[in-house]
């Protein structure tokens, strides 16, 4: 039991899904700080309110604190959400999309891949070192005059 929560947790899909997940927490803090402190008073200041969670007040009710429904609270979570859409569209989805299909492109053309060169192993050498002192070899034992 113990093995296969080890094996599960070190799978690499599961790894990255946490740190998409931190990440994606670190960047609603910066998307909610530019909407609360930057969109928000400027819609709010179109609506005469404070702020615009308190923006377009609907009171279902009569009394001195009816139920009330605030239309600007939900402005402001559409906003939210469309700026996170749009700079996970922007930074993400649309570059990744435009590399896939200049690989597709290369691919069709029969241009290939950028090559991945393999590090050099120590056979590799060896065999090179062999190769240039049987060269070497053959060349003083050459023809000789």
């Amino acid at each position: 039991m113990i093995n296969g929560f080890k094996e599960f947790i070190m799978r690499g899909n599961v790894i990255d899904l946490a740190v998409a997940v931190v990440i994606g927490t670190a960047f609603t803090a910066v998307v909610t700080a530019i909407v609360v402190n930057i969109f928000n008073p400027l819609i709010a200041a179109m609506f005469n309110a404070e702020t615009l969670a308190k923006a377009l007040p609907i009171a279902l009710g009569s009394g001195e604190k009816p139920p009330t429904i605030l239309l600007g609270a939900v402005i402001a979570a559409v906003i939210n959400f469309a700026l996170i859409a749009a700079v996970v569209y922007f930074v993400f989805v649309l570059p990744l999309n435009k590399f896939k299909e200049s690989q597709d492109r290369r691919r069709s053309a029969g241009i290939p891949a950028a090559a991945v060169v393999e590090p050099t192993t120590e056979l590799d050498l060896l065999t090179e070192i062999r190769d240039l002192l049987a060269k070497n070899a053959a060349a003083d034992q050459g023809p000789k005059h």
